[in-house]
């Protein structure tokens, strides 16, 4: 996750005022993503996650996203 300005080959999406942006390419494999603030006893920050709808277990998958945080 990184500070970055909008592109042409970007997904941008608002949502409670936060402008976030996605690469066209990478959304297209990880659909949908959801992003949380989150505050734990670890720390706190974002919570990227992604649920692919297409089956892990499948042979062609090339989906491999979990959940990252960044604080």
């Amino acid at each position: 996750m990184a500070l970055d300005e909008p592109r042409d080959d970007d997904t941008v999406f608002t949502e409670s005022g936060v402008t976030y942006l996605v690469n066209k390419g990478l959304f297209e494999q990880v659909k949908p993503i959801t992003v949380d603030y989150v505050d734990t006893p670890r720390g706190s920050g974002f919570q990227v996650t992604s649920t692919p709808t297409e089956s892990k277990d499948s042979a062609d998958s090339k989906n491999c996203c979990g959940t990252c945080s960044c604080s």
